[in-house]
């Protein structure tokens, strides 16, 4: 007799980790002296923690402190510090009372869903979206519902796609800036979001994990449209700090305790030795600007050199570190396009497929948070691969 397995074990891959075992296998065969493989597949910062961070975590170590289990909300200072940049990033007030230091963002959408959902509740998202969405409602016991978005409008949401839906969903995933398009909701259009989801009682789950990596385009928080919604964050992206597993949410009121419980059995604590290095990442603003500044050059230096490798059909990258490049005059393929791409000039780039079920075969993704000289040689090779 088989032993049975749960819904979790169906759950879909998050394909731009099978791209990354690609590229590192093609790596490995290169000879020596071979021009190497540039990586724009991952949105992984070429930059570090941040020198002050890294410091406060020396410092740590030296100390002799066992650095043990924190309470599961995470260090109060840290909190208090967190709650100090939305002042800053924002001019919002807000308790401190309200944010729960996370296993990063990762770790904070289970305890999200779970908290404010049951199964078989549906959840809306629009395409393009992160495939962990999708995948962890779906392990779960949640249904994605998905809502189409294009360039019309700059591949996010708004209310009149809302209100076409029916039956009305239990909640709603934004993210701005997002991933894989770098396109954002402009303050006036979350706030409209926020506003609508609070009347139709749709509990809004704001993905804000590339807040700090925005260009031209002013930034909000959900936060300061919505008492009832849950907001993300991370200190992987704009903190450069993706392998120290450290993130936050801004939780309502009514959520605070549900969200504690789950923590405490999912992961009593995030790190400690993180949550120092966070904290002192906050006072990091020159070496994090100095990181922004890099990612502004090489983003003006793709969508400059980009379309005249044949690739001009480009998101509007208001934020993050992306670009998502409409291909369907070049394949209807975006996974073997991303592959022969890799195959012939050494450039890993991610599938669309990843984040558009229905329309990612005409998509790749571009990270551009690798190291700027590598930014100007993927631009060179494509320039001369087309």
């Amino acid at each position: 007799m088989a032993l049975k397995t749960g819904r979790g074990a169906a759950a879909a891959p998050f394909l731009v980790m099978d791209v990354i075992r690609a590229a590192n296998a093609r790596a490995a065969t290169l000879a020596p002296g071979a021009p190497g493989i540039i990586r724009m597949e991952v949105g992984q910062p070429g930059t570090g923690a941040p020198a002050g961070a890294r410091a406060a975590a020396r410092a740590a170590l030296a100390s002799g402190d066992p650095l043990g289990y924190t309470e599961a909300f995470g260090r109060p200072s840290l909190r208090a510090r967190i709650a100090e940049q939305y002042a800053a990033w924002y001019g919002l007030a807000l308790p401190t009372e309200r944010i729960a230091v996370t296993m990063g963002a990762s770790g904070a959408f289970p305890l999200a869903f779970l908290a404010a959902f049951d199964p078989g509740d549906r959840v809306a998202l629009t395409a393009p979206f992160y495939p962990p969405y999708a995948n962890i409602l779906t392990a779960l016991g949640l249904v994605p519902v998905v809502i189409e978005t294009g360039p019309e409008t700059r591949f996010q949401p708004n209310v009149a796609m809302l209100r076409a839906m029916e039956p009305m969903p239990e909640g709603l995933i934004v993210a701005s800036p997002s991933n894989p398009a770098g396109t954002m909701l402009h303050p006036d259009e979350l706030s409209a979001i926020a506003r609508f989801c609070d009347e139709a009682d749709i509990r809004l789950i704001s993905d804000e994990i590339y807040h700090g990596l925005s260009y031209d385009t002013k930034i909000a928080t959900a936060a300061a449209f919505s008492k009832s919604a849950v907001v993300i964050n991370s200190f992987s992206k704009y903190f450069s700090m993706t392998g120290w597993r450290v993130g936050w949410m801004v939780c309502p009121y009514d959520l605070l305790r549900p969200v504690e419980c789950l923590a405490q059995n999912f992961f009593i604590s995030a790190p400690h030795i993180s949550q120092i290095a966070a904290e002192a990442a906050f006072e990091c603003h020159d070496e994090l600007e100095a990181n922004r500044s890099r990612y502004r050059r090489s983003r003006e230096l793709l969508l400059a050199a980009l379309p005249d490798a044949g690739f001009p059909k480009l998101s509007p990258a208001e934020g993050a570190f992306y670009l998502f490049a409409d291909i369907s005059e070049r394949g209807n393929d975006s996974t073997a396009f991303a592959a022969r791409m890799l195959a012939e000039v050494g450039i890993a780039v991610t599938p669309g497929v990843d984040f558009d079920r229905r329309r990612g075969h005409q998509f790749l993704r571009f990270s551009y948070c690798g190291p700027e000289e590598d930014m100007a040689e993927a631009a060179a090779r494509l320039a001369r691969w087309r």
